[in-house]
């Protein structure tokens, strides 16, 4: 895009005052650009988890939520505690690149200091992390309500038993132990026992205990450490079991097999105990802190199942994002994949508390029928709303039962299947590639179905799911996920959770997405109509919602009327267009609705089509729908070209049509020759 250009948008933005923002005037963002149209409003692009790096990361204007100098309102006192192992040493103690898996990544820490050095790398910025904190990620989504305060160190300690002792007592592994002993089912009962008799009760002091132990999380390298670096039947020898008459493979969770030194490695837990390739530390104190639990799938078993929220909420697999994506998990020290999780969706928030009340606009499913459309600023979720915004809008599945009138489908036949359980409400949030959202995959609007309680989504291959993010693009996005040794490309599956990196919703046409959804049944129709950014670049989207079931008591009316030419060429020219909403607000009782919506149902929104009779000419606009607030109006640039020297004259008709009563329209007619 030409500076011009871009100045140009930003200057029109920038002058639409969040109230006129409803009547956003669309007149042309440029006159100089190739090919009919201008670039989209809201172009779609996506960045894959693969190809991000520490570049992409985008800090929040203003706020640095990792100074340890800031105090939350809720203060969590946890205290580390570092465990090695007979046979695994720490890894970040060994020299650099030396262990099977080629870590560590930097230089080598003492044994002794390795307690500090982690309590440093996930409580102190500083290079190594690059200045990010566990405290940092849950001060910048509570916005100060609730932040990790202390970290202390304890240790390090030597386990009693070796890591395959504790590793190899899940999804069937006990059998493939060395000696045929059968694995411990859980490691903190010894863990505990060492620092007890170290320093006491560590417990009375701290909220909670985090047991980092040497070696690897089982989840960040089961699959990169076996099927995509061997084939079953290649393991060498190094990456099998130390008895030798037994296979140099281990069952593991999701698939049938990875290699016997990743699979003899733990999986973390909301215990809370990670290994030291972890970067899921926020995800598991958003079990512990808060009671949250998992909202994702298993993306690797038929029947497949859909994904619930994905790359979009860190307590589904969001919690993997960062530099490199899923399969950079497995770094030492964690500084890749899993690094940088996704925010909170706006269900999650409110239920931790960190949204107040007010901050969220509120509507009624029976409401909407009665009182009409209504219209709303969203600013991005990274940041507090912006004045006069919200921080979302919530539509209520009320009325009579069942709220969620979706047609159940089986989940065995349709993968994309919501599951069996209801739904209580729809969210509309925005998401903007700042703070810890940087590693999100695109900006945009964010639409979801969401239940007030957690519970499994039932049939097979259920999960427990309780944000599902409506898919604006619910087709197979048809990416490899991984190329075989032998060079066999495997795809992800339908059920992979970057199948919802294009899931945002985007404003005006051509954007690469939708800016409208429909759901039939519960009888509502969402739009996403604009967008705008202040000085420091924070997004800001318009939104709608209306029932299909009434338009409320308000009289509704437009009229077109001619601007004039803003440009003339041989081949290429734009009319402007005037649209005026001549209708007027009817009177509501109280209480349609949580809050008062007198000021967000004060306007109406028109679809816009273009036809044109006569031969050799094309015509475009920039968007399909725009929101007008009542007597107030709207500039539409209406772009036409000639497509061969040959065209003769042509009539352009442009024809709005109210959405809240599709009686109601208005149409202007252009000559041009």
């Amino acid at each position: 895009m030409k500076p011009s250009i871009l100045i140009l948008r930003t200057l029109l933005f920038l002058t639409c005052s969040v109230i006129i923002l409803y009547s956003c005037n669309f007149t042309e963002r440029t006159k100089e650009y190739e090919g009919l149209l201008p670039p989209p409003v809201d172009p779609q692009t996506i960045q894959d988890q693969d190809d991000m790096t520490w570049d992409d990361y985008k800090s929040i204007p203003g706020r640095n939520w990792a100074d340890p100098s800031l105090v939350p309102e809720r203060e969590f006192r946890m205290a580390l505690v570092a465990i090695d192992f007979p046979d695994q040493p720490f890894v970040i103690t060994q020299p650099k690149g030396s262990d099977l898996f080629g870590n560590p990544q930097i230089d080598p820490v003492d044994r002794e200091d390795v307690p500090g050095f982690y309590s440093d790398f996930w409580l102190k910025p500083s290079e190594v992390n690059h200045g990010q904190t566990i405290n940092g990620y849950w001060m910048e989504q509570s916005r100060g309500k609730f932040g990790i305060t202390a970290l202390d160190p304890f240790g390090p300690y030597r386990m009693p038993e070796n890591m395959w002792q504790y590793g190899l007592n899940e999804y069937g592994q006990r059998e493939y132990t060395p000696d045929g002993s059968v694995a411990r089912s859980r490691m903190e009962r010894d863990v505990d026992s060492l620092w007890k008799a170290d320093v006491g009760d560590l417990k009375s002091n701290y909220d909670a205990i985090l047991r980092v132990y040497a070696g690897y999380d089982e989840t960040g390298v089961w699959q990169e450490f076996g099927e995509m670096k061997f084939m079953k039947d290649e393991i060498p020898a190094e990456w099998g079991n130390p008895d030798t008459t037994k296979p140099r493979w281990v069952p593991t969770r999701y698939v049938e097999w990875t290699s016997w030194k990743a699979g003899q490695m733990q999986w973390g837990l909301s215990s809370i105990r990670q290994g030291e390739n972890s970067g899921t530390i926020t995800h598991e104190l958003g079990h512990y802190a808060f009671r949250t639990g998992d909202n994702a799938n298993n993306p690797y078993v038929e029947p497949y199942r859909r994904v619930g929220s994905g790359t979009w909420d860190m307590m589904d697999r969001g919690c993997f994002n960062g530099p490199g994506g899923p399969h950079m998990r497995w770094v030492v020290p964690p500084t890749m994949g899993a690094t940088m999780p996704a925010g909170l969706m706006l269900r999650n928030r409110m239920k931790n508390g960190f949204i107040e009340e007010d901050q969220v606009f509120y509507l009624s499913r029976e409401g909407l029928a009665e009182s009409g459309l209504a219209v709303a600023d969203i600013t991005c979720r990274a940041v507090e709303p912006l004045p006069g915004t919200w921080a979302g809008l919530i539509v209520r599945l009320d009325g009579e039962e069942p709220h969620d009138r979706t047609p159940i489908e089986d989940p065995a036949v349709n993968p994309l299947s919501q599951g069996l359980n209801p739904y209580d409400f729809y969210s509309m949030e925005v998401i903007q590639r700042i703070g810890y959202d940087s590693f999100c995959p695109d900006n945009g609007v964010l639409l979801a179905k969401n239940k007030d309680r957690e519970g499994r989504n039932g049939g097979p291959n259920q999960f427990n799911c309780f944000n599902w993010v409506i898919d604006a693009h619910p087709e197979d996005i048809n990416m490899v996920d991984f190329v075989r040794p032998d060079g066999t490309k495997i795809m992800r599956t339908i059920a992979d959770y970057r199948q919802l990196n294009d899931a945002l919703f985007h404003a005006g046409l051509n954007s690469g997405s939708e800016f409208e959804y429909v759901d039939v049944h519960n009888r509502l129709h969402f739009y996403v109509l604009d967008l705008r950014k202040n000085e420091d670049g924070i997004i800001c989207y318009t939104v709608a919602v209306r029932s299909l079931d009434g338009q409320g008591p308000h009289e509704r009316g437009l009229e077109i009327s001619e601007v004039g030419k803003a440009a003339k060429g041989k081949e290429k020219g734009i009319y402007k267009l005037r649209i005026k909403n001549t209708g007027s607000a009817g009177m509501m009782r109280e209480g349609i609705h949580k809050q008062d919506v007198k000021e967000n149902t004060d306007a109406d929104v028109y679809r816009l089509k273009l036809s044109v009779d006569g031969e050799g000419w094309e015509t475009g606009l920039l968007h399909e729908i725009v929101c007008i607030r009542n007597g107030e109006e709207a500039i539409i640039p209406v772009y036409y070209g000639r497509q061969n020297e040959n065209a003769g004259k042509a009539l352009i008709t442009l024809k709005a049509i109210s959405e809240s009563d599709p009686e109601v329209s208005s149409e202007y007619t252009i000559t041009v020759e």
